[in-house]
């Protein structure tokens, strides 16, 4: 039997997903496409209106969203969405949106509610230092140290970091709308497809787009390595279900660190360092239903 029952959304770029019940058991959910705000948040208030005649008040809400996001609290704009290319969401407060379910809510964005699912119940299960990397249609990463998520002024933006462009790939401008050959211009999977005409796992296992994409994000996992001294990086996302691209980024991230970092000299170090996230898709909601109730425990505090 369930006493407190937490709500939970995943709002992302192509469809929210809502959900009530515990992180550890959820009990309805539903899958809403995004489209406008009116139009999205009606659905997603209606599902919890319903569940809390079927099931009772919610104790906490706890939403992941897609970004830029407004996670400062002592932001006159907390839980607003930033400059984003979605369609009318630009401006949009989420916080504002939910209030009327009448209970605490807690905000953040849709990695690195990912990652602190992760990093409670999956892949960084009592780990110290948690990464959590979705590389799909953007290149997100969650930093979750001591299970929170890193907050500063603003979310940290580590997709969008400068790399150095690969002598390969110097006629590709990028596909970033802000900087063109970022790390998320050169590696997400619309990047991918604009060099290529189609996905990472569409093409030949040697064609030379799974070494070249290898080598961006083994880079990034470098960086992260050398800056956050991580327990374990966890990298999912739909561009890492192309074969032997997980390895691939071990083998150059040995290559790259040269010896450098003390605690990763084998190839065993690095496998146990660099892995895939356990939850899968579902890491999300979880995540959500996770900042649900944290919102209830700071009420209660």
């Amino acid at each position: 039997m369930v006493n407190q029952l937490y709500g939970g959304v995943e709002a992302g770029g192509t469809k929210f997903v809502c959900a009530v019940g515990t992180p550890n058991r959820i009990l309805k959910s539903v899958t809403i496409p995004t489209t406008n705000p009116d139009d999205t948040i009606s659905e997603a208030l209606s599902f919890f209106r319903k569940q809390k005649i079927e099931l009772g008040d919610l104790a906490g809400l706890g939403i992941g969203s897609f970004g830029p996001l407004d996670i400062n609290s002592d932001s006159s704009a907390f839980g607003r969405i930033g400059k984003t290319p979605k369609s009318n969401w630009s401006d949009f407060n989420l916080m504002t949106a939910f209030a009327e379910l009448n209970c605490p809510i807690n905000i953040d964005t849709d990695v690195n509610a990912a990652g602190l699912a992760e990093a409670i119940l999956g892949a960084g299960r009592n780990k110290k230092v948690v990464l959590y990397i979705t590389v799909g249609t953007g290149i997100g990463v969650g930093v979750i140290f001591n299970s929170l998520s890193f907050r500063g002024r603003d979310h940290p933006e580590i997709g969008h970091i400068l790399i150095q462009q690969d002598s390969q790939d110097d006629g590709f401008a990028g596909v970033c709308p802000y900087h063109g050959n970022c790390l998320e211009g050169l590696a997400s999977g619309p990047a991918i497809e604009k060099r290529w005409g189609v996905s990472l796992s569409q093409l030949p296992i040697d064609h030379p787009a799974h070494s070249l994409q290898a080598r961006y994000l083994s880079v990034l996992c470098m960086n992260l390595i050398l800056s956050f001294s991580p327990d374990v990086i966890l990298i999912g996302g739909g561009v890492m279900k192309a074969p032997g691209l997980l390895d691939n980024i071990r083998n150059n991230v040995m290559t790259l660190l040269k010896g450098y970092v003390p605690s990763v000299q084998t190839l065993d170090e690095v496998e146990a360092l660099i892995k895939m996230p356990r939850l899968g898709n579902q890491a999300g909601i979880i995540g959500s239903l996770l900042l649900g109730e944290r919102a209830s425990l700071i009420l209660l505090e």
